[in-house]
């Protein structure tokens, strides 16, 4: 019987993607950067795409933090602005500030999170960094459905790797078999729960393919959040 959920909170719970975009057009006009770039979906198109593949780096533990955070700046802007090291610290930290602001959740997760709550011990388990993670889960109103929260950061180690999920059950005194990880991401989220010999659930909105040769295979895969409400 599962007893205790581990969840990814970026893109499954918290909508990243739609929050991140307003918050970079916020920076992008509030830096004056418009007179670089054709449209703010210019500069949009080529920082998600950067961004993107530093993350995969970063969670195949390729590149560290630091590169992360100076890249997905530096090199959209390359050869049109050019900045120091220094000043893209700042970029970073003005949009993270405008980012922990953000409200947006995906959809169903206001109404899931309560009803899981009731039944499961709730813990996130996220790559994401420790500064923005907390305010995310405060601000959108999620925090009052999480009992405990894993970062890859604290434990130095990121999804897909067991040992994250091995920390996230020892701070819930759960047991594998009574542990389940309902995620976005097939990469971070199923291959780690697998390694974990964790059951998943995969949220696929977009209706991506399944690997076809893939055996770390998650129990179900729901298109919207409000599909747990019947499956759970």
């Amino acid at each position: 019987m599962i007893k205790t959920l581990f969840v990814d909170l970026d893109d499954t719970l918290w909508d990243t993607f739609d929050n991140n975009k307003e918050s970079l057009k916020e920076l992008y006009v509030a830096r004056n950067w418009g007179q670089h770039f054709a449209s703010f979906e210019a500069f949009f198109d080529s920082y998600y795409r950067i961004n993107d593949c530093l993350w995969d780096e970063y969670r195949r533990g390729l590149i560290d933090k630091h590169t992360l955070t100076l890249n997905r700046f530096r090199k959209p802007l390359q050869g049109v602005i050019d900045p120091t090291d220094s000043e893209i610290l700042q970029y970073n930290d003005d949009f993270l500030s405008r980012t922990a602001q953000k409200t947006r959740t995906c959809p169903g997760a206001l109404e899931v999170m309560p009803y899981l709550h009731r039944y499961y011990k709730i813990c996130i388990v996220s790559n994401g960094f420790r500064e923005i993670q907390r305010a995310k889960l405060e601000n959108s109103g999620l925090a009052t459905y999480v009992d405990h929260m894993v970062l890859s950061e604290d434990v130095g180690i990121n999804k897909p790797h067991k040992r994250i999920f091995d920390r996230a059950l020892s701070c819930c005194s759960a047991l594998r078999e009574e542990t389940l990880m309902i995620g976005d991401s097939w990469a971070a989220d199923i291959v780690g729960a697998h390694n974990a010999k964790i059951a998943s659930i995969w949220y696929n909105p977009y209706k991506l393919e399944m690997p076809q040769d893939e055996i770390r295979r998650p129990i179900h895969q729901v298109q919207q959040l409000t599909e747990l409400l019947e499956l759970l």
